[in-house]
């Protein structure tokens, strides 16, 4: 397939997946709240960031057709839209107007079950990311186990079928009994162990890469830490507000950092800097997390010895506490930068070190020659070139009158 039908077609994908969430958008602002529903307002959310997947993929493709991970990426665009579209149009159908559409029991029966595609795109997405590969030809079973199990799971969905309707889509839904339940259960649990072992594949790659692919590979890492290491947040800000749609919409923020940056990795698009990027993320996040305890600590520690602890601290103890925090800042800014370059950039620090100890002796050393050679060999060692020289210019002498 030339470029420009593989851009023709990428596009057609990504326009078609952009579609069907428009029109689950529109149905979705006609739909009652209701509180026993499994599909909140706030998965479309996160549909809408899936959406990111199909224009990298596009992207992708149209550059790269060859590249099966555009590919992936397409089919995963269209994935999310059609279950945003599935959800949308089977609550419209059954519970907004009842049968104003049209198969609106066969839409809320597509929608129980397209998690499977949507777990086998993802454990494939991890095993061939970021070559179009497999790590090793036995890598290629996990692929196999994420097929067999979105069939099976899309095999044992039959038996959801005569429930088609309103108890699909509520929480209470009745399980089905049967050999087709069983297919069901044993399809959804082989794609979760084909999503775990497509994580292991990617480990291993990592493990053995070296170059442009490691640097690609840590993008996606990145992106993974950030859900992990942030998986509370969504929950607290839930909390805090009240409000579920707000816990959907932090989850989704934090899921975009996937699709660009698998999508920047495959355009290889200034790979050196997710290095800068993850330390950066390091220091400012435990940064926050240090002055944010210090905070908390000052205004309970001012409001214990200015007359216990209150719902709303007095002003005087917030001002405090603020000032500390800002004391603090930069020591801690700088404290933290050291210590996450001792600890996970090592050359930085070693280098750090090299230049303030020949700073140090260039104070007393009075040889040029010597000072030549050691310049050079704190250049070999910091910057680590493939070939370093040095001129100095010849002293011209004044005779005297």
């Amino acid at each position: 397939m030339n470029r420009r039908t593989a851009a023709r077609l990428g596009w057609g994908l990504f326009a078609l997946a952009g579609l069907l969430f428009v029109v689950a958008l529109v149905l979705n602002l006609r739909r009652p709240q209701y509180a026993n529903l499994a599909f909140t307002t706030g998965e479309l959310v996160l549909g809408l960031v899936l959406l990111l997947f199909g224009w990298f993929g596009a992207l992708i493709v149209s550059r790269r057709p060859d590249h099966p991970i555009g590919w992936l990426l397409c089919a995963f665009g269209i994935v999310a839209g059609l279950t945003d579209f599935a959800t949308e149009y089977a609550i419209y159908g059954l519970l907004t107007r009842p049968g104003a559409v049209p198969a609106a029991g066969a839409a809320a029966w597509l929608a129980s079950w397209i998690f499977a595609a949507e777990l086998a795109l993802l454990a494939g997405l991890l095993v061939l990311f970021p070559s179009g590969r497999p790590p090793s030809p036995p890598w290629r079973g996990v692929l196999w186990l994420a097929g067999i199990g979105a069939g099976l799971a899309v095999v044992g969905a039959l038996a959801l079928w005569p429930l088609r309707g309103i108890s699909l889509l509520q929480l209470d839904t009745p399980d089905p009994a049967g050999v087709l339940s069983m297919l069901y259960n044993l399809g959804f649990w082989a794609a979760m162990a084909a999503l775990f072992g497509a994580v292991a594949a990617l480990v291993a790659r990592f493990h053995h890469s070296k170059g442009a692919e490691r640097q690609q590979i840590k993008w996606l890492v990145y992106a993974v830490l950030v859900i992990v290491l942030s998986f509370p947040l969504p929950a607290v800000f839930g909390s805090l507000l009240g409000s579920e749609l707000a816990a959907d919409v932090v989850y989704a923020l934090l899921v975009a950092p996937i699709p660009i940056a698998v999508g920047v990795a495959i355009l290889r698009y200034r790979l050196y800097d997710i290095d800068r990027l993850i330390n950066r993320t390091l220091v400012y996040g435990l940064l926050t997390a240090l002055l944010a305890g210090v905070y908390a600590a000052v205004v309970l520690a001012l409001g214990q010895v200015f007359g216990g602890v209150s719902r709303d601290p007095p002003s005087w103890a917030v001002a405090g506490a603020t000032l500390a925090v800002a004391a603090l800042f930069q020591p801690a800014r700088q404290r933290i930068q050291a210590m996450v370059d001792r600890r996970f950039n090592r050359r930085r620090y070693n280098a750090a070190k090299t230049v303030e100890a020949f700073s140090a002796r260039l104070r007393d050393e009075v040889d040029l020659d010597a000072l030549a050679a050691e310049l050079l060999a704190v250049v070999d060692e910091t910057v680590q070139p493939a070939k370093a020289s040095l001129w100095l210019r010849p002293s011209t002498q004044v005779s005297p009158r």
